[in-house]
């Protein structure tokens, strides 16, 4: 900070800082200034009867009181904040204070301050404060602290199931930008920090001087708009508050002209008087009212006052006890935005609001993956745990099941999407081919088609490893999956020549030209006579199991048996499919859907883009998963859409598996998903209870057959994630290194992170 020293203090009366301290408490509280929603009819009414006798008793105690007796001073506290593209345009903020540097007159008996605002950029906010510097401006700097910032969560947890964006209500409507900032908000609060900063420029002003403007950092006075500000203010200086009305600016260079006066009708800037303690409201963020829930509390008329409400907004203050007793003074104008369409007309204002709301998603989203990229890093493991490798010599048994796994997947493959005898309805034999399980021919046409859906119901050779399933591809993938991880393991705990072969492995599906599996699902799980006869989206859960499976390229990496051209190729084929996972509509299906399907989507696109680097992406499915976790768990901790299904028992296990392998990848950069609750307190924790206590209930529960072992790894994480839960009884079954891969158990994951 670069500031005046030894400047007395104005005014430091004990009451006014005892009201500022009380009206600052009250304000941190998100609900603290929230009154009835609208003023009634009568009570306008009988507010204005009432206000010219206050403004009468106003006059009376002014001139009674200390602050009359100190001459007019201004401090005029202008706050920079981030460039927000698309709603600005990139430098435009250092273009403004330049412009204001190099023209802006002085102002006799106005000290002109700077805060420099929690810029993120840190070459640009460099850049300000070095132009500052360079023109011996006293500024003040409010930092962005990316550790802070990483503390703060979506607001999601306040919205009920039914509100959030894999709702059935949030899939019919697409969801809308209000929505989008909404869930952003406390993010917003902190980088945007408009009315915190506000704050900042009233403390810092208090004591300075007699009128304070905590102001916008792109506003610009000329001399005359100057000085029409202080004429007013001299008239009237029993009124505590004066407010400017802005003019919205296209092209600065018109503000050289001395005679130049724009129409000013834009949302003002506010004057306060030293001896005032309203405070800005710091529960409203940018976008959102940050300046106009304090236009309505002092009772500034506007159109502000017609402006329409979201479900979720706070409902509107009640009115100051000082509101009324304002005028309006001068103008100012507010400084090119660079982005002149959006500030002209009705379709400007349009346009604006909508550039608006898109600029604070892209900056949030912009932060996050800012603080993911600190703790994401692309060469360690997502899934399993380096300590439990690196200790895994001391595990006897399960060593000497891992060599024979390792023996036997050594014997087999490589394979190649080529070796299957039947062929995608495309006729690439490069396609993945796959078709639903659980879709079969309609006997009541005579060429089946389209087909009918009988749940629960294999098509033969759907099942891994069953007779037929040669003619697909979904077998041979899977042993590309485990072999490859079996092999990968080995070669790190072991040692020895397991690594070769498990690049040939990586090389014959994903990496060579002539083998490998064109990076698209489009004929997974292929519904005959449906969508043109290719998959709907359910497809992609056939390489759900890409979280384990990455960790084994890792591995593989590291002993350096994968040249540098098949890790860009790899790295590239992965990159293809996150691509046609963006874009496909099948694949857009099963980002919509909640029930396991969308689980196992959020775990596949996170696992890439660790492996990737991409922390945009993991940023987003961390949100994602958090919005989708409160429409599948019920109030009970039950999972309603598995349970629906024919074989219910399996289904609810299948998907909790999915969501604790999801939550294992996002804590490999930090993010906690494990003690997520909802806005009905719910998480995951508590649907591993409901599992725990309904496990053997038929009534809950057909009495399918599953593998009695199977519910072991949940077991030990529901023991781990909540210590004061309830035990389980029977850990012992928890040991079993390799499960059936439909039961979304990785290989040998007693290796997993905690």
């Amino acid at each position: 900070m670069s500031s005046q020293s030894g400047r007395a203090k104005l005014l430091s009366w004990p009451k006014i800082h005892r009201e500022l301290n009380r009206v600052r408490t009250q304000l941190q509280s998100p609900w603290s200034t929230l009154g009835n929603a609208l003023i009634s009819a009568k009570q306008n009414a009988e507010y204005r009867r009432e206000l010219g006798k206050r403004i009468e008793a106003a006059r009376e105690t002014y001139t009674a009181s200390p602050i009359s007796q100190i001459a007019d001073s201004f401090m005029l506290v202008r706050i920079i904040g981030n460039d927000l593209e698309p709603r600005h345009r990139k430098g435009q903020s250092f273009d403004n204070v330049l412009f204001i540097l190099d023209n802006e007159p002085v102002f006799d008996a106005c000290e002109k301050f700077w805060i420099v605002n929690r810029i993120v950029d840190t070459d640009e906010e460099a850049r300000i404060i070095g132009l500052l510097e360079s023109r011996r401006q006293n500024f003040h700097t409010i930092p962005f602290e990316l550790d802070a910032y990483r503390k703060i969560s979506w607001d999601v947890d306040q919205l009920v199931a039914g509100d959030l964006r894999f709702s059935e209500k949030g899939r019919a409507s697409g969801q809308s930008a209000r929505y989008e900032t909404h869930i952003r908000r406390s993010k917003n609060l902190y980088v945007m920090n408009n009315n915190g900063a506000r704050n900042a420029a009233l403390a810092i002003a208090r004591g300075r001087a007699k009128w304070l403007m905590p102001w916008d950092g792109n506003c610009y006075l000329t001399g005359s708009a100057f000085q029409r500000i202080r004429s007013a203010i001299e008239r009237n200086p029993h009124l505590p508050y004066a407010v400017v009305p802005m003019a919205r600016i296209v092209d600065n260079a018109l503000l050289l002209d001395q005679r130049f006066q724009p129409p000013a009708e834009e949302e003002p800037q506010i004057i306060f008087r030293a001896d005032t303690t309203q405070l800005f409201d710091e529960n409203y963020g940018y976008g959102r009212r940050p300046k106009i829930e304090m236009l309505w509390r002092l009772a500034v008329p506007g159109p502000w006052d017609r402006y329409r409400d979201d479900a979720w907004d706070f409902p509107r203050p009640v009115r100051a006890a000082d509101a009324g007793l304002l005028q309006k003074a001068g103008w100012v104008a507010r400084l090119d935005s660079g982005r002149s369409h959006l500030e002209i007309g009705k379709a400007g204002f349009v346009a604006r609001l909508v550039s608006r709301d898109q600029a604070i998603v892209d900056m949030v989203d912009q932060c996050d993956a800012k603080a993911v990229a600190a703790r994401l890093d692309t060469s360690r493991l997502a899934f399993y745990d380096e300590d439990a490798l690196a200790h895994a010599v001391k595990d006897g048994p399960i060593l000497r099941y891992l060599e024979t796994a390792a023996g036997q997947a050594f014997t087999r493959g490589p394979f190649s999407v080529l070796d299957k005898t039947g062929l995608a309805p495309s006729g690439d034999p490069q396609d993945y081919f796959h078709p639903a399980p659980y879709w079969w021919p309609d006997p009541d046409r005579p060429d089946g088609l389209p087909y009918i859906r009988r749940d629960g119901e294999r098509v033969p050779g759907t099942a891994l490893y069953a007779a037929g399933s040669e003619t697909y591809d979904r077998t041979r993938l899977q042993r590309v999956f485990d072999d490859t991880t079996v092999l990968a393991l080995a070669a790190t705990v072991l040692g020895g020549r397991y690594a070769v072969h498990a690049a040939r492995l990586i090389r014959a599906w994903f990496v060579d030209p002539k083998t490998r599996m064109n990076p698209h699902l489009r004929y997974a799980q292929v519904r005959s006579g449906h969508d043109n006869n290719e998959g709907a989206g359910h497809g992609i859960i056939e390489l759900k199991d890409f979280y384990f499976f990455l960790d084994a390229v890792r591995l593989i990496e590291r002993t350096g048996v994968l040249g540098d051209e098949d890790r860009e190729a790899f790295r590239t084929w992965l990159g293809s499919y996150c691509e046609w996972l963006d874009t496909a509509p099948a694949a857009a299906t099963a980002f919509c859907s909640n029930n396991n399907q969308g689980t196992y989507y959020d775990l596949q696109r996170a696992s890439i883009a660790t492996f990737l680097g991409d922390s945009a992406t993991l940023a987003k499915i961390s949100l994602y998963a958090r919005e989708r976790l409160a429409t599948q768990i019920a109030a009970d901790g039950s999972l309603p859409r598995e349970l629906s299904r024919t074989r219910p028992r399996h289904y609810a296990m299948f998907t909790l598996q999915g969501w604790t392998s999801l939550a294992r990848v996002l804590s490999s950069v930090g993010d906690n998903l494990w003690q997520h609750k909802t806005a009905e307190g719910l998480g995951l924790v508590q649907a591993l209870h409901w599992l725990v206590a309904h496990e053997n209930k038929p009534h809950t529960m057909s009495a399918e057959t599953v593998d009695p072992d199977r519910l072991g790894p949940l077991l030990l994480d529901l023991t781990h994630h909540d210590p004061a839960g309830m035990p389980p009884a029977d850990l012992g079954r928890a040991t079993k290194p390799i499960f059936h891969p439909d039961e979304a158990i990785a290989p040998f994951w007693l290796w997993r992170r905690r």
